[in-house]
């Protein structure tokens, strides 16, 4: 979709997630697709939140200009328990739209829970992450997620 189509899609698609949220009975806004979280970013209507392991941003790569406050820390991924605190800090007040990014949109989702229920009402997931599902190979980065769609990161 080409981003002129994107943006006057873009109130649809976070309709769409926030009645498939209530649907599916998820306590945060709902999910979307790294297209539209992109277009969230670069309109200034949220920030991109990655809350995956330092490690995994250092050796996978990341975004330019995301924010990182993880969800879960170490080789172990131990639970931050500062993350809302954290989350909060780093945007500016719970009235802040952020979408929240890992590496498949599981982690992402408990961390967009987790917001939800400390009154941060504008968090969407990422629903493919930014590696995206497994594929027949048990491989990822090839079927969907943030690297597939061929939008912007780095690697160290």
């Amino acid at each position: 979709m080409s981003s002129e189509l994107l943006e006057v899609a873009l109130p649809d698609a976070l309709e769409q997630a926030r009645e498939e949220a209530v649907a599916n009975g998820l306590p945060f806004a709902g999910g979307v697709s790294p297209p539209v979280a992109w277009s969230l970013v670069k309109s200034g209507k949220a920030v991109l939140v990655d809350v995956r392991s330092h490690e995994e941003r250092v050796f996978v790569g990341y975004v330019p200009g995301s924010v990182h406050v993880p969800w879960a820390t170490g080789t172990s991924l131990i639970r931050n328990p500062r993350f809302v605190r954290e989350l909060e800090a780093k945007l500016g007040g719970k009235d802040k739209g952020a979408v929240l990014l890992c590496r498949s949109g599981n982690r992402s989702a408990q961390a967009a829970e987790a917001a939800a229920k400390a009154g941060l009402t504008l968090v969407f997931n990422v629903t493919e992450g930014f590696e995206g599902e497994l594929d027949g190979n048990s491989q990822r980065g090839r079927l969907n997620g943030w690297r597939s769609h061929g939008l912007p990161w780095v690697q160290d």
